[in-house]
């Protein structure tokens, strides 16, 4: 417990580090974003000068350096892979902040994005962790196979994040003595990803489109087919595989399809995240906005969530925590690595955007589909939702500035320019796009290393980041990918 308040306080002290430096920049309040959960295309409102294309380089390198760097140089990024992260952000915050015009607004909003980011899977990590879940069954195709449907459920109610924190440890010990890596890249392909598609909460894109004007129970319908189909299918494949695994070294438990729980009290806590991410003023009209009030790079909602998390780590069962061999590390990870992905990679989402804005009248919905997809994998899928949908409102002479005009394109416009498409199906397909794809690298979605880390730490045979894309992303992903995009976006 000692070194997991000694993270605890290292995180403290960077967001306090991080805050004091926010001050300092000049602030335009009326103009700012909602948030992680309202991100703008900020990248290219925020000037019409495109940074230079060498700009992208410090991410292509922190990518390649999380890609190789446990495998070939392990000791050396282990130790150092803060000081490379943040390095590497530093280069390119440092260039917008004295080249870029309207560069400390752009980096205003990526710190905005960050913290918020941050505060949401920093305090569903600590509460989950308090609830120690126990399964008074063996590790079987059949029992695994319906845990991770449970927690494919369980991600539209409490995020993607929320179900893999609470539903990993359990996992990997009901399965203790057969685990094997598979077991791992299938859970965060349906429980970490994909899973979390059918409500807003799920996922950062779909609650971006919530906060934006997209209605809240449109995804449901619009989402459930192609949801069945990929998580029946990959449903399928696991049996597949974990029935081939055999049974191993795990023992009989002495109760048959016993469910207990220790630090019920968290999941008050986590009703009040949930609670806290909908304290939104593009949600409640009126709410009030500390970016506003006060030119701070955060708002209410982050405030309560860092409260809660604080209040979770004093008040939880300890006994939960030791259980659940609880520390710090996935999230010193997560948080330091994500800092200088976020980031360096605001000239790639720069150009990207540019790219969308210009050439989305050319775009058919297949383009749409696999171009968000593709991007979300190695960018932030949030970002890459939002630029994408830009560029689909626009061939329907439509601005996502306008709640309204977003309505309206979630309803289904029919534009004879667009063949006779409706607009509704442009945003199916970048809604799933930018939630399915997430699942393709380890960097897609935040919760991914988080599973990866904590596998890790309990000497499960994890894939190192390109293992697990050549070996089981790629392989098992990209059939489905395609079999959705022919069977609804082949336009």
């Amino acid at each position: 417990m000692k070194q997991s308040r000694r993270y605890l306080l290292s995180i403290v002290f960077w967001f306090t580090v991080i805050f004091i430096t926010s001050i300092s920049l000049p602030l335009h309040a009326a103009e700012r974003s909602e948030g992680v959960m309202g991100l703008t295309l900020f990248a290219v409102q925020a000037s019409n000068q495109l940074p230079p294309l060498w700009l992208i380089a410090p991410f292509a390198t922190l990518l390649l350096m999380i890609a190789t760097g446990p495998l070939l140089f392990h000791r050396f990024w282990e130790r150092n892979y803060p000081a490379v992260s943040v390095g590497l952000g530093v280069v390119v915050a440092g260039y917008y902040g004295i080249v870029m015009e309207s560069g400390l607004h752009v980096l205003e909003h990526t710190l905005e994005e960050y913290l918020s980011f941050l505060a949401l899977i920093s305090s569903l990590f600590v509460v989950s962790g308090g609830i120690l879940i126990k399964i008074e069954r063996r590790g079987t195709p059949l029992v695994n196979t319906l845990l991770l449907f449970i927690g494919a459920l369980a991600s539209n109610l409490v995020g993607t994040t929320g179900a893999s924190m609470l539903l990993i440890r359990p996992y990997m010990r009901i399965n203790e003595g057969r685990l094997k890596a598979f077991h791992i890249v299938f859970f965060i392909f349906i429980v970490s990803n994909i899973g979390g598609a059918l409500t807003p909460i799920g996922d950062p894109p779909l609650f971006l489109g919530f906060l934006k004007g997209v209605p809240f129970f449109w995804v449901l319908p619009k989402v459930l087919l192609p949801w069945i189909i990929t998580v029946a299918g990959l449903l399928l494949v696991f049996v597949i595989f974990d029935a081939r695994a055999g049974i191993g070294d795990v023992k009989e438990s002495g109760v048959k399809g016993g469910v207990s729980i220790t630090g019920r009290r968290n999941f008050f806590f986590l009703g009040g995240i949930i609670f806290a991410v909908f304290l939104d003023p593009a949600v409640i009209e009126g709410f009030p906005s500390l970016q506003e009030l006060f030119r701070l790079p955060f708002g209410i909602r982050e405030v309560i969530m860092f409260v809660i998390a604080l209040l979770a780590y004093k008040f939880s069962n300890h006994e939960a925590f030791k259980s659940n061999e609880f520390n710090f590390e996935p999230i010193k990870e997560v948080a330091f690595l994500f800092i200088g992905i976020f980031a360096t990679m605001i000239p790639a989402l720069a150009l990207i955007g540019d790219f969308a804005k210009s050439n989305a009248s050319e775009f058919p919905v297949s383009r749409f589909y696999w171009m968000t997809g593709a991007l979300s994998g190695v960018l932030d899928n949030a970002p890459t939702y939002l630029n994408f949908l830009a560029g689909a409102l626009g061939k329907f002479g439509m601005n996502i500035a306008s709640p309204s005009d977003v309505r309206i394109f979630a309803d289904g416009v029919v534009s004879p320019v667009q063949g006779d498409l409706s607009s509704d199906i442009y945003l199916v397909a970048i809604s799933i796009a930018a939630v399915f794809f997430g699942a393709i690298t380890y960097i897609g979605n935040a919760p991914n290393f988080m599973v990866k880390n904590i596998a890790a730490q309990a000497d499960v045979d994890v894939p190192d980041f390109l293992e697990y894309i050549y070996k089981y992303s790629l392989p098992i992903l990209l059939p489905f990918f395609i079999l959705l995009w022919f069977l609804f976006f082949n336009y």
